[in-house]
């Protein structure tokens, strides 16, 4: 890592103007763990599992920490750390990412949700509408992370107030009395988990507790081009009809370790935290927990919620009736836009990690301020082979969201491995995580890869 050049690590900003990128990730998980399988998994068993919930982001929060301790520190994403490490990582990354997020699950969850508003029954074409969109506004706004901010800020204000305020409106005290249960593993009869519950759909739900996959490795190029630490060096992704700098690199930047320095670094340190703890933890928790105790007053136990999504239709036809009609509308409408913003955020994600990992993929051959132009070439390529999945009879949301998410849980099992190993061997020793974080890290690795192996070995011998 010497051969980085030195810059000077700028004072560290207020957490006021820091609030940004935990929005984005917060987005991502909004619309498929939060709005889909935590509530799917409530609704038909209980509040009982709901501490996987907690569980499940808490650990994300620590494993987004350590991504963005690097690019803070280096000014560059994490994945070109992981280049530095091994030259053969970008390719595991571009197989990684391109495969478990092709399924379009969250677009087809979000066009059944607005298309039933609309008295549609055939949401293919929206389906694919919705897609089109989502790559017209990547691709056209000025600069790419603030449209991607923008948005997210905005779906995010809206949708989660409303879930807040729906739930303590209907929770009566034994619906709490569940609910605090249920975050220490007490269930209606069963400890952790219930018999006969699909464990690769709580896997699933664990790794979508917040981002999941290689998502959450997209935070890096969030802090970087928000300016974070030495990302304040970095330069943007620009919209497709606005151009790029031709001096535009994915390398970045280390400061000379002083006394000054490492107490700005640390100033930088406690700042990210209490944002990320703030926006994504907190918020995305709460939410979590609020959407399951949701699903549990309105669905649970209900004998119409077995197939699909459906059980949505089912929460928001008990709202209106608890309530008054325009609530269930209103609901629908929310959960449907709201999975809109993660499936764009999910391709601006993706297209990211594609295009820089073919870059470092090839050795030099490509240069950097290529990546812009790749952005796009994969954004689209992505919503074409999409389109191709939902054409060739692969339309079921609950279906494509459980695949996606199984195998982004094993992508999550190898990351968090590699970005301990990055941080611990790449930045300097005054820098690196101390022995909680590194536990903690460890402890993640640990978990996600117990539960994949334990799918995988099902898989082969129980089929």
């Amino acid at each position: 890592m010497n051969s980085l050049p030195k810059k000077e690590l700028p004072k560290a900003l207020p957490i006021t103007k820091l609030i940004g990128p935990s929005f984005i990730l917060l987005g991502l998980g909004l619309g498929s763990g939060e709005l889909i399988l935590w509530p799917y998994l409530t609704a038909h068993y209980g509040l009982g599992i709901i501490w996987g919930a907690v569980l499940g982001i808490s650990f994300q929060f620590i494993m987004n920490m350590e991504i963005e301790r690097y690019a803070l520190a280096h000014g560059e994403s994490i994945f070109v750390g992981f280049w530095r490490k091994s030259k053969w990582l970008p390719i595991w990354f571009l197989l990684s990412t391109f495969l478990p997020w092709i399924w379009p699950g969250i677009a087809a969850s979000s066009a059944t949700l607005l298309g039933s508003l609309f008295g549609i029954t055939n949401t293919v074409p929206l389906t694919i509408g919705i897609l089109i969109t989502i790559g017209l506004i990547l691709s056209t706004g000025p600069v790419l992370y603030k449209t991607q901010e923008n948005l997210q800020k905005t779906i995010t204000l809206i949708g989660v107030p409303s879930i807040f305020l729906l739930t303590f409106i209907l929770a009566k005290q034994p619906h709490w009395e569940a609910l605090a249960n249920g975050i220490i593993g007490n269930g209606d009869g069963f400890r952790f988990l219930p018999t006969g519950i699909p464990i690769a759909t709580f896997l699933g739900a664990l790794a979508y507790a917040g981002a999941g996959g290689n998502l959450n490795l997209a935070q890096s190029y969030y802090v970087r081009e928000k300016g974070y630490g030495m990302g304040a060096y970095a330069e943007k992704i620009r919209g497709l009809l606005y151009g790029t700098k031709k001096d535009f690199s994915v390398k970045g930047n280390r400061f000379e370790i002083t006394k000054t320095s490492l107490e700005r670094f640390n100033t930088w340190w406690r700042n990210i935290n209490i944002e990320h703890f703030i926006v994504f933890w907190l918020t995305g928790a709460l939410t979590i927990v609020m959407l399951g105790l949701l699903s549990y007053i309105t669905v649970y136990n209900k004998s119409n919620t077995t197939e699909g999504i459906n059980f949505l239709f089912v929460e928001a036809k008990a709202l209106g009736g608890l309530l008054y009609p325009f609530v269930g509308t209103f609901f629908i409408m929310v959960a449907g836009i709201t999975l809109f913003g993660t499936q764009l955020g999910v391709f601006d994600a993706t297209s990211r990690i594609l295009s820089e990992n073919i870059v470092l993929a090839s050795q030099g051959k490509i240069k950097d301020n290529k990546i812009p132009v790749f952005y796009y070439g994969v954004l689209w390529t992505q919503i074409a082979t999409s389109i191709v999945i939902l054409l060739n009879g692969f339309t079921q949301p609950l279906q494509l969201v459980i695949i996606a998410a199984v195998l982004n849980a094993f992508a999550m099992f190898v990351h968090v491995g590699l970005t301990l190993w990055t941080n611990k061997t790449l930045l300097a020793k005054e820098i690196r995580p101390n022995i909680f974080r590194t536990l903690a890290m460890a402890t993640a690795f640990l978990f996600y890869g117990g539960f994949s192996i334990y799918i995988i070995i099902d898989k082969l011998f129980n089929n």
